[in-house]
């Protein structure tokens, strides 16, 4: 029934956004990626899934209509609902999620918390074709990190920091530093 909200942002959290239209507050479910993407705006545009559900009426908010396609596309898989969608939209980008599928890189769609080994095959099977239509290039395989960036990555995690926002500060980071290296500037970009 919605196809976007447009309006003023009135309150903002990485799982929440509240956009007023014409008087009225709708609360939208977002990821990290959109969270980033409208932390500094005051007026917004978010294009929205609807989920209706016998318990509760829920709106899902995107910056981009590629990442809610994605939305879509994730929650049309059997054994994948809006809250795992939601992670993995938060832990990658549209491309590189895309990239991962189209190349079948199960093991970097399994990376995203909650996603199992036959879940993150499933996907990879079912949305293959599916993603070209969203700019994914088969065959062109998504960065992997390195050891190091895994043990880093591994380090932020055991300290207490959230997983997919430790990941993201360490994609942004040059690959060839050490692990003691990467901890630390990671440490000053948290």
């Amino acid at each position: 029934m919605y196809e976007y909200l447009s309006g003023k942002l009135t309150s903002l959290t990485p799982a929440t956004a509240v956009i007023d239209c014409g008087g009225a507050g709708y609360l939208t479910e977002i990821t990290l990626n959109t969270y980033s993407a409208i932390q500094e705006k005051q007026e917004v545009r978010l294009w929205i899934h609807e989920v209706i559900r016998e318990d509760a009426y829920l709106l899902y908010g995107f910056y981009s209509q590629a990442e809610r396609e994605m939305f879509r596309l994730l929650i049309s898989v059997s054994g994948v609902g809006a809250a795992t969608a939601r992670m993995m939209l938060s832990s990658l980008s549209v491309k590189e999620l895309g990239d991962a599928i189209a190349s079948q890189d199960a093991k970097m769609v399994q990376r995203v918390k909650g996603v199992g080994a036959k879940t993150a095959q499933r996907i990879v099977l079912e949305l293959q074709d599916k993603v070209s239509a969203l700019g994914a290039e088969p065959g062109k395989a998504s960065a992997v990190m390195s050891q190091s960036k895994e043990e880093a990555l591994g380090a932020l995690v055991m300290l207490g920091f959230p997983k997919a926002a430790a990941d993201k500060v360490l994609q942004s980071l040059d690959g060839s530093l050490t692990v003691e290296e990467l901890i630390k500037e990671a440490l000053k970009r948290i």
